[in-house]
């Protein structure tokens, strides 16, 4: 008898239950390990929502107030989490709300799995009420998708859907159920998915690679580590820190690689890209040997690619064979989960601390401090900055903070000034860059760590695409504290016109609403600052409080977000004012 045939029986005889299929959805969730999931009922997810009421117990159930907010919720949960984030909606439009989620998740390789009614299956492709082709339209912004017809195959897709959601790089999974799948009874037994044929998600690691890299890093005089999220997602944050400080090699961060070695660490020389730190920029083109940990070579911290680190040697560790050589070509990559990968470079490397190199790093922060970091921090005029917000949260927290940023100016304020002394401390959209991810991605991040305190911080555009969550943190009792930045415009792009387009600002100045009244019409204690007088003290009143907060702070309308990378120009051409 092959083994084939052993597992098969083995398979066969595991207890079965008779039950309906949107019940063998929940219980396939609860056997997952999730505790918490977010979405919008309707009607052709209505059978699993009421299987839901059955099990409140086991699994909690927050109804945001639009399936966009479900998904970025999901998406804070699993950021700070390590775990997957669920997100349910119905057929149609409740389907299609949660693609901007789904885009973001992709494209900043977060571990979440989405599921989405759909109508009878013999009513696919009628064109009936609410139907949509979700698979189809969800096919380039998935890393796995499918549509289940049948009772019986609803525990093998899901326990699939969970496997791939957090295997190897991690991404969004859409799991389309039809009605009558829902409806219908099977013999319901779960096994989780371990292996997928031909499915390889860790590379790996060859040792020579490895070798080669360190004897590369072991000869260079000019070193420079730049590392992304991947080093977070590979818990590998101790082996980072420790190859570091022994090879005493200067280390900058992506946005999303941020908080896995403490601000306040001496070798963090900061974070590269648009709006990142002037040394680590200027220097990615003098270094002689860059070292990329878990990051993809975006547009944003390259700048253009035919300048991009050419003098260097380029060492790239890599889980996802597809980001080699995509953007940057390297000299030696090296395949595989990067903390296995950092645990076998570390005693390959020599101890070493290149004092000249360091001094440079040192040189050009006291330039970058000079010109921006000192006006932004402690500024002269009287209109209050975005940086000013953040030093005060930094004095109240202690660095602690989970910072959840939306997209825009006060994103990049948030990134340059929080201190990230706990690593998961910095969540925000990289990739896709979404307007409105922010105060829904708190509410998840908060209820995935109610320990920690999570901040939202968001400018008054962004904040109003997803404001009606509010809702959700009054219900769901988060006490996440909700800060926005408000300069009465799109500000990243009234900044781009009035350095680009002459300052014509087209459609990007704000008449807004009174945000404090809106929060309070949510039950949320609120509070507004205009006089650099007021900050400190309503920020640690916003800080000390035990259950959720809206702080709005007014500030600079025109002000601008330095240093600078013009788009397409050279990291070399980084402007400082």
């Amino acid at each position: 008898m092959d083994t084939q045939t052993i597992k098969t029986q083995q398979k066969s005889t595991k207890a079965t239950e008779r039950i309906s299929g949107s019940e063998a959805i929940v219980r396939c969730l609860i056997e997952e390990g999730v505790d918490i999931l977010y979405g919008y009922p309707g009607g052709a997810i209505m059978p699993v929502y009421d299987e839901l009421y059955k099990y409140q117990g086991k699994i909690h159930h927050v109804l945001t107030r639009h399936e966009q907010g479900a998904t970025h919720a999901a998406q804070g949960y699993a950021r700070i989490s390590g775990k997957v984030g669920v997100a349910m909606a119905t057929s149609g439009p409740g389907a299609t709300n949660l693609i901007t989620g789904i885009a973001d998740a992709q494209i900043d390789s977060t571990p979440m799995v989405c599921i989405t009614g759909q109508v009878p299956s013999h009513l696919l492709g009628s064109d009936a009420f609410q139907e949509t082709d979700i698979v189809g339209i969800s096919t380039p912004v998935t890393k796995w998708n499918c549509q289940v017809t049948r009772a019986e195959d609803i525990p093998s897709a899901i326990a699939k859907a969970f496997y791939i959601a957090k295997s190897g790089r991690p991404g969004p999974v859409l799991v389309d159920i039809t009605k009558d799948a829902q409806f219908n009874e099977f013999d319901f037994s779960y096994e989780k998915c371990e292996k997928i044929r031909s499915y390889n998600p860790i590379p790996k690691t060859d040792i020579n690679k490895v070798s080669e890299a360190a004897a590369l890093i072991n000869a260079a005089k000019k070193p420079l580590i730049v590392w992304g999220q991947g080093v977070i997602l590979s818990k590998a944050e101790e082996q980072l820190k420790s190859v570091v400080e022994k090879a005493g090699i200067p280390a900058a961060w992506t946005i999303l690689g941020a908080s896995a070695i403490p601000t306040s660490h001496p070798l963090n020389v900061g974070m590269v890209g648009m709006h990142g730190n002037y040394a680590p920029n200027i220097l990615t083109n003098e270094c002689d040997v860059l070292i990329a940990i878990g990051m993809r070579f975006d547009d944003r911290v390259t700048g253009s690619l035919s300048t991009y680190a050419k003098q260097a040697k380029v060492i790239h560790f890599e889980i996802d064979p597809a980001e080699v050589d995509k953007n940057v070509k390297t000299d030696v990559a090296v395949l595989g989960d990067a903390k296995t990968s950092l645990e076998l470079l570390l005693p390959l490397l020599n101890e070493s601390f290149h004092n000249d190199w360091h001094q440079k790093f040192k040189d050009l922060y006291q330039i970058e401090y000079d010109k921006v970091i000192k006006n932004d921090l402690y500024p002269t005029k009287e209109g209050l900055t975005m940086a000013e917000v953040l030093k005060e949260i930094n004095i109240q927290s202690e660095g602690k903070a989970a910072i959840v940023s939306d997209v825009g100016q006060h994103q990049m304020i948030a990134c340059r000034y929080a201190d990230f002394n706990v690593t998961k401390s910095n969540i925000t959209s990289g990739g896709l860059g979404t307007m409105g991810f922010g105060l829904p991605a708190a509410i998840g991040a908060k209820m995935a760590a109610p320990d920690r305190e999570v901040v939202s911080i968001s400018g008054d555009g962004g904040y109003q695409m997803t404001l009606q969550e509010l809702g959700t943190i009054f219900q769901q009792k988060a006490a996440v504290k909700v800060v926005v930045l408000n300069n009465d415009f799109l500000g990243m792009v009234r900044q781009w016109q009035q350095l680009f387009f002459d300052k014509r600002y087209a459609s990007t100045e704000m008449v807004n609403p009174n945000f404090v009244a809106i929060a309070e019409g949510y039950y949320i204690k609120a509070r507004k600052v205009t006089k650099r007088e007021e900050l400190a003290e309503a920020v640690a009143e916003m800080m000390q409080s035990k259950e959720a907060y809206f702080l709005e702070v007014c500030v600079e309308k025109e002000d601008n977000v330095f240093p600078m990378i013009p788009s397409g120009a050279s990291v070399s051409d980084i402007r400082l004012e």
